[in-house]
């Protein structure tokens, strides 16, 4: 199991954690699924990717302006690696961070995601005492619009061609949630 250290959040299924060398088949898996790459930016992703990945995000340590860091979210019971969950602390402004998320497939549809990003919200607020949180995501990604909205994040703006993806524009919808809505709501 891992030391306690590595632990940022857990709740009774899932664990946030920092990557290990154990995660990269897991990791590689549901990074290479076309249904899953289909609204991220990678394609083709190979065993080397992920490799690679992780042997990095194994180095990094959470909340440096300017950078992202991949949160990995594992099975409490098993430590299996099931997705992820990357925060951007914006350079600008590091009191606001961006995140994103990615669940493998043979997770979905199970509340996973949401008790994970629900624990890793209450991570951002009251660990690291962020001023608000925004996401952006692919208007056709109706899964991660739900996730977004169950979440209880406002839509404040719909961009269009706001982001080139293989090849092609994309609208995308910005939501957001402050702390204080956060902290209305669960306090």
């Amino acid at each position: 199991m891992k030391n306690a250290n590595s632990i940022f959040t857990r709740t009774n299924r899932v664990v946030i954690r920092q990557f290990d060398r154990q995660d990269i088949e897991a990791f590689y898996q549901y990074r290479a699924n076309p249904s899953i790459a289909k609204f991220q930016s990678w394609e083709n992703y190979t065993y080397e990717d992920a490799e690679s990945f992780v042997q990095h995000q194994m180095t990094q340590k959470p909340n440096q302006p300017g950078t992202w860091f991949q949160y990995a979210i594992a099975l409490s019971e098993s430590n299996q690696l099931i997705g992820d969950c990357a925060i951007h602390t914006l350079d600008s402004e590091p009191r606001i961070v961006e995140i994103g998320f990615t669940l493998a497939p043979e997770y979905q549809g199970m509340g996973y995601i949401h008790e994970a990003l629900s624990s890793i919200f209450e991570y951002i607020f009251m660990t690291l005492n962020k001023h608000k949180i925004i996401a952006f995501t692919d208007v056709r990604n109706e899964k991660s619009i739900r996730v977004l909205e169950r979440l209880e994040m406002r839509r404040e703006g719909h961009l269009l061609q706001n982001y080139m993806s293989k090849g092609h524009w994309v609208d995308e919808y910005q939501y957001a949630l402050l702390q204080s809505e956060w902290a209305a709501k669960h306090h």
